[in-house]
């Protein structure tokens, strides 16, 4: 059977980017086909190359976040470094570059350029803070839009100082972000006939506060804060974690008006069904601390697998809290080919995570895991015209 072509197959990204936001963002687009061009400075390269848990002296992370990718090194500095890159931005659909404001432009990038270079290119700008603003030229990683995006201040408990989600989970949301804004710009240039890219703007503190739900009306109409609550989800009863006899955790969330009377009637307490305490999630949410009691003590009953069967047989959302060895070994995850298995010359064979989303028609691929530094440069550069010789001059040079 002839294998059907990605959906995003014959769009050209250079990535000019490093660690998360902007790196995570065109990971999604190369496992859809677009071929992704990762831009490193020589002999350095990317920082997450050396991040968290290393085998081989490499990040295991590196190989997962730069999966199908080609990697080439530039030292984008120099002026022949930048005369590769605007060679390559002629045939360029999309740059994505998580620089600080103005840096890009003051190698060279700036708007006005990009534009006569190629006046299809769609710009993604990843930041801190936007590109423009009080705040635009100020540093800003993702831990920092995640705490004035309002996420950090929810995070814990309310006796505690807020913490931190263990994931850069405001890195990856500005990543989403990105593509959402690139697909529909490449939407409205092709599609539509708009015939002209354009430039997303993406910052880190913004993608965090689009998420924070109804905080900011609550605020403006009533007053309220809304505080850190710990495991509950404030005003959604009952949502909470739940100890097991066998000291594990589910996750139980029977916040439904129907699924919270069915519980009742799986937890024996068919004498509260009907009790007009608990019809509607807003009387539920006055009587919070006996629900999450009564519950407590039937959880308490079970071990963790046995409590899950009862739940899931009677229609009631529950769930436990996984660790990685739990993902490996849950048969969900492999039959819905969430944990894949790869090979790669430095590593061997390893497991990586599956590609989300699934798509019936073109669904996404793992190619190969993340190349070494310079992998493609003659590959690429010859593509743009370069001689072997030139690429090898330029690599004596440190230029590549």
């Amino acid at each position: 059977m002839e294998k059907k072509k990605l959906p995003l197959a014959g769009v050209r990204v250079l990535e000019m980017g490093s660690l998360i936001a902007g790196p995570f963002a065109s990971r999604i687009l190369a496992e859809f086909g677009a071929e992704v061009i990762k831009v490193e400075l020589p002999k350095n390269g990317d920082a997450i190359r050396n991040w968290r848990v290393l085998h081989n002296g490499t990040s295991l992370w590196w190989y997962v976040q730069s999966r199908n990718k080609k990697c080439i090194t530039v030292d984008m500095r120099t002026e022949e470094g930048m005369d590769i890159i605007k060679r390559l931005l002629e045939e360029t659909d999309v740059l994505i570059e998580n620089f600080r404001p103005g840096t890009i432009a003051k190698w060279g990038l700036d708007v006005q350029t990009l534009d006569v270079i190629n006046p299809r290119l769609i710009t993604c700008h990843i930041s801190g803070f936007g590109q423009d603003g009080p705040y635009s030229d100020r540093a800003g990683y993702g831990a920092i839009g995640e705490a004035m995006g309002g996420l950090r201040y929810l995070t814990g408990y309310p006796d505690r100082a807020p913490t931190r989600v263990g994931i850069s989970i405001g890195d990856s949301v500005a990543s989403l972000y990105s593509v959402i804004g690139i697909m529909m710009a490449l939407y409205h240039r092709d599609a539509q006939g708009g015939g002209t890219g354009q430039e997303i703007d993406v910052a880190l503190y913004e993608a965090i506060y689009s998420l924070m739900e109804s905080m900011i009306p609550e605020y403006d109409k009533k007053g309220v804060i809304r505080e850190r609550t710990g495991s509950v989800l404030p005003g959604i009863v009952p949502s909470n974690i739940y100890q097991t006899k066998d000291e594990k955790y589910i996750v139980l969330a029977a916040n439904g008006d129907n699924i919270f009377q069915r519980l009742l009637k799986v937890m024996d307490r068919s004498d509260l069904v009907g009790d007009e305490r608990f019809l509607t999630n807003d009387r539920r949410s006055q009587h919070v601390d006996m629900i999450d009691s009564m519950i407590s003590q039937w959880v308490n009953q079970y071990n963790l697998s046995d409590c899950l069967d009862v739940l899931n047989n009677n229609g009631i959302p529950a769930g436990p809290i996984y660790n990685a060895e739990d993902m490996m070994k849950d048969p969900h995850f492999q039959a819905r080919e969430m944990i894949l298995e790869v090979s790669h010359p430095d590593v061997g064979s390893m497991k990586v995570p599956g590609i989300v989303p699934k798509l019936s028609k073109t669904p996404g691929e793992v190619k190969w895991l993340g190349p070494q530094m310079g992998e493609h440069n003659i590959e690429v550069l010859k593509e743009i015209g370069l001689t072997e010789e030139q690429i090898r001059l330029m690599g004596e040079k440190g230029i590549i």
